[in-house]
């Protein structure tokens, strides 16, 4: 039950939990191994920039984690989602179907692409795109051009060049299905496992289901190199397609300065793959410790009745962020501010993307699930606890 009891214990638990007594972040980065080591190696090799060891090293760790055949490691998760749906074939004048509740960067890099997104609603038990409803949506929205040989949305006339579901706080949606919708249509699927590091759908990780899959390790995620991103394919011509292009499209040579395409200057510097390096060794341990904080929330919150979300079936979450479901959207707001004014850092889930003026003319269905968890989820301290 929802009452001032349960806000003050709250309150006392999570500065018990994290053994902190000031400010609770929502997530904190942790640096336990050698980042500095591997920094300083950095520093001193003078390899500072794309061209170090320390990259090929922390895309052979996310290879061995994933069990994708190939990672090419960017500079942030939102140029890495734009690079992805860019190399299956997303331009200028399409369409992307994806989903409403997501973080902005998913639906920016669609843009960046010049391409337009439709928003998909959402299951309630993985907050993931609703396999049923993307059924729906394209059985009664598209229609198959024999001349072209593609799919269009009959009420725009745009092709449609991708979808792009997304694992919300790592928990995995129900990718099987969407891939086996996709296939019938024969579109790509794009994955947005920007925050699923370490999880599992059906004992496969996510983010290697899609034609390409993404992770991001900006300084909220679970793993970290500061900024960056990874494109995980098991397509060998798309990952040289990619790391071509990502490296500003030069061609070997000793000497001469050779480019066949316009491209884009945007692989990870040497300097963030030795972090993220550092933080794959021991990631194990960081999983470990975030699933455990999930299990003291859970067990926590049993007397009030308070539901917390939970990694779905067939699932393995790493649970980046807990969140809890309130019954409106006055509990939410009530809780937000009284959790923050007592500083520990919560908030809201993200407004859906049709709310913003730049997207609030775009095509939806009903969206019945994501406004449900629009008015109720509050994220809470999730980081690992030292």
């Amino acid at each position: 039950m929802y009452n001032d009891k349960f806000k003050n214990d709250f309150v006392k638990f999570v500065k018990d939990l994290y053994f902190n007594y000031d400010f609770i972040p929502l997530h904190a980065p942790v640096f336990l191994g050698n980042e500095k080591k591997y920094l300083a190696e950095c520093i001193d090799s003078t390899y500072v920039s794309y061209v170090g060891e320390f990259v090929t090293k922390f895309e052979n760790s996310i290879k061995s984690l994933t069990n994708a055949k190939h990672a090419i490691a960017v500079v942030n998760g939102t140029v890495a989602l734009q690079i992805a749906l860019h190399s299956v074939g997303v331009k200028p004048d399409t369409e992307v179907i994806t989903q409403s509740l997501t973080f902005v960067a998913t639906i920016n890099a669609i843009s960046h692409n010049f391409a337009k997104p439709v928003f998909i609603d959402v299951d309630k038990d993985t907050l993931g795109m609703s396999p049923e409803k993307l059924s729906l949506w394209l059985k009664n929205n598209s229609t198959y051009n024999k001349g072209t040989k593609k799919i269009i949305n009959k009420f725009t006339g745009k092709e449609i060049t991708a979808i792009l579901p997304v694992h919300i706080f790592g928990h995995p949606c129900k990718i099987d299905e969407i891939i086996s919708i996709a296939n019938e249509y024969n579109i790509p699927v794009v994955e947005d496992a920007a925050e699923s590091i370490g999880s599992f759908y059906n004992n496969q990780h996510t983010g290697t289901f899609g034609k390409i899959g993404i992770l991001s390790f900006n300084g909220n995620k679970t793993i970290t190199t500061g900024g960056g991103g990874m494109i995980l394919t098991n397509d060998e011509s798309i990952a040289s397609y990619i790391k071509h292009i990502t490296t500003t499209a030069k061609l070997p040579h000793p000497y001469e300065f050779i480019h066949d395409k316009i491209a884009y200057n945007f692989r990870m510097p040497n300097v963030n793959a030795a972090i993220g390096f550092a933080q794959m060794e021991y990631s194990n341990q960081i999983f470990e410790n975030k699933r455990e904080t999930f299990n003291k929330y859970l067990d926590f919150l049993k007397p009030y009745e308070i539901n917390l979300i939970i990694e779905p079936k067939n699932s393995t979450s790493n649970y980046w962020l807990n969140a809890l479901i309130f019954d409106n959207i006055e509990q939410r707001n009530n809780f937000l501010e009284f959790t923050n004014n007592n500083k520990i850092q919560t908030r809201a889930i993200w407004r859906l993307m049709n709310m913003f003026d730049m997207y609030k003319n775009c095509q939806t269905d009903d969206l019945t699930n994501s406004k449900f968890y629009y008015e109720r989820v509050v994220n809470i301290p999730s980081g690992y606890r030292l």
